[in-house]
């Protein structure tokens, strides 16, 4: 498509000024604004579909980035995070609220919260800096407004230009902050498994979050920062911020215990969420987990297709199968089994548990149980009986919060317990009640874990359509996907924490179908997958370029796929 002048916009919106809202189409194309150019990518065919696709570009020439802000990847996404940020601020400080129909007026960007996630908002490179957003193109009722469009167009959108995305316009302290704070964490994570340790917390972390919906750091009343016990104690050395000290928890099976109320909750959530980076001042820039932990808790009534939970249960009454077990309605522990295998088999190393959300006779089945209920008339094997299984046969670690079971004492290589929301080590202590007061139970997990058997999705149950389009995917909030006249419910998948997330996700299951041939498995075609994303980034899920996709995990990908309902595998 040829370049045209910003000129030729202005005479575009003044010939097509009153006429049907159609004509709007004809704004379509590349315009050279002298300091940047202008992509006008997606024209929306009326004022309350959704907004039109719009693209900026500076020349580094102008933007003027220097290139260590961008040298590596780390501080690539880091930079690029940063700027999508800025360009929301100056939308909120330069655009106008909306005025007409529907979406007229608005200018928005993909929003970032508390994580720095690689997002399509922004890319960054030698030659330019470009950002996308949309626009919804002015209208009363649906007759085009180009005195609105003109100024969203040569007043807004340039200002906002020029305060967001010129090195010079920025505060470059903040910038750096920005970058260095996400090299770091990416840093820490990837020394993990040098010290052999699943997660990591800074001293002088602030876990607590506003509120449950609010996931800002608390600041009101008291707030306790962590401290790590002396026993767990590390070091490391950061490229950035240098040597810092924090609670480093080994591989193995870790417990996090203490009365309610008293942060369990709290830590295993910064653990869980470890796995993404921070940005400066929420409090968790320096909590790192490795970067395939898998949060899982109980999920009654998901569909479940062909899992071995064998390993959990099994000699089900009337001789159902679990070797292939599958249900429209699973239980809370036939659902939790499933959610680990599952994790399993795409390849997690380290599963993340709290007793409030799993489901109790799946993670325990006491002395006096067993006598009452013999193994025999008992399809599942309790989680106690296969933690370490899964340590020894599969290298997969366990943090798990409880303050129920004592039980679990007796499978435990440290535990860990919180106090008004410091954490002391009770290893000691607890290791010395589990040999006074032995638990009496009898250990049912048998010799081994069990095998991890590969499941091989088929293509045709894939089925993104409806009614008269072949493809229609659409996220529905954080947690669902409409995949087709399907919708994927993913409230059980905890790491997720962004719409786009979910938005990719969405269209990476449609994109993840060319690589089912029948030969290959689900963790091999998830990783076919990420690999393309990693080599082409975020834009190969999508036809025409899109602002509004975030990186996810392979992991959350198979989630999805594994609850689609219309799912079927050999």
């Amino acid at each position: 498509m040829n370049m045209r002048k910003s000129e030729d916009l202005k005479r575009i919106l003044n010939r097509i000024d009153g006429r049907g809202y159609k004509a709007y189409k004809d704004c379509a194309g590349i315009y050279d604004f002298s300091f940047y150019t202008l992509y006008i990518d997606h024209v929306q065919g009326d004022p309350f579909a959704s907004p039109s696709k719009v693209r900026v570009r500076v020349n580094q020439d102008i933007a003027g980035f220097p290139r260590d802000s961008y040298k590596s990847k780390s501080r690539e996404i880091g930079l690029r995070d940063y700027l999508t940020r800025e360009f929301y601020k100056a939308i909120k400080k330069y655009a106008k609220l909306r005025r007409g129909s529907g979406k007229s007026g608005l200018i928005a960007i993909d929003t970032p919260q508390q994580e720095i996630l690689e997002r399509s908002s922004c890319f960054v490179n030698d030659e330019w800096v470009e950002v996308r957003f949309v626009v919804g193109l002015p209208a009363f009722g649906r007759r085009i407004s180009s005195r609105e469009a003109t100024a969203i167009f040569f007043d807004e959108i340039p200002k906002i230009v020029n305060r967001s995305l010129i090195y010079e316009a920025l505060d470059s302290k903040k910038m750096y902050m920005h970058i260095k704070t996400n090299e770091d964490a990416d840093y820490a994570r990837g020394i993990l498994k040098k010290y052999n340790l699943v997660s990591f917390i800074a001293d002088g972390s602030i876990l607590p979050r506003a509120s449950g919906i609010d996931p800002r750091p608390l600041t009101k009343g008291k707030v306790i920062p962590f401290v790590s016990t002396e026993s767990m104690r590390v070091e490391i050395n950061l490229p950035n911020s240098g040597k810092i000290t924090g609670m480093g928890i080994p591989e193995g099976v870790s417990l996090i215990v203490g009365g309610g109320y008293h942060g369990k909750s709290t830590l295993l959530k910064a653990i869980q969420l470890g796995v993404y980076n921070h940005i400066p001042g929420d409090g968790r820039e320096l909590v790192v987990t490795i970067d395939n932990a898998v949060k899982v808790k109980a999920e009654d009534g998901r569909r479940i297709e062909k899992v071995d939970i064998s390993p959990f249960i099994k000699n089900l009454p009337f001789g159902k199968n679990t070797v292939d077990f599958s249900t429209d309605d699973a239980s809370g522990s036939t659902s939790q089994a499933a959610n680990i295998i599952e994790a399993l088999e795409i390849g997690t190393n380290l599963l993340i548990m709290d007793e409030d959300t799993s489901a109790t006779n799946f993670m325990i089945r006491d002395h006096r149980m067993q006598e009452l209920v013999s193994k025999d008339k008992e399809p599942i094997t309790p989680f106690i009986d296969k933690v370490r299984q899964l340590y020894t046969d599969y290298n997969v670690s366990t943090i798990l919060a409880l303050g129920g079971s004592g039980d679990y004492f007796d499978v435990a290589d440290r535990v860990l317990c919180m106090v008004e929301y410091q954490a002391y080590d009770y290893s000691k202590k607890a290791f010395e009640i589990a040999g006074k007061y032995k638990t009496g139970r009898v250990i049912e997990g048998g010799e081994c874990f069990g095998s991890i058997k590969p499941r091989i999705p088929l293509k045709g149950s894939f089925n993104p359509s409806r009614g008269k389009r072949e493809v229609k995917i659409t996220p529905k909030g954080l947690k669902s996907i409409d995949f087709g006249t399907h919708r994927i419910d993913l409230g059980a998948v905890e790491q997720l924490v962004d719409i786009s997330q979910t938005r990719a996700v969405g269209d990476a299951i449609y994109y993840a179908v060319q690589f089912m041939d029948g030969k290959r498995n689900l963790k091999e075609i998830v990783y076919s997958v990420m690999n393309d994303i990693y080599k082409k980034g975020l834009d190969v899920l999508s036809p025409r370029p899109s602002g509004d996709y975030a990186m996810f995990r392979g992991l959350e990908l198979a989630s999805a796929i594994n609850r689609l309902r219309t799912l079927s595998v050999q």
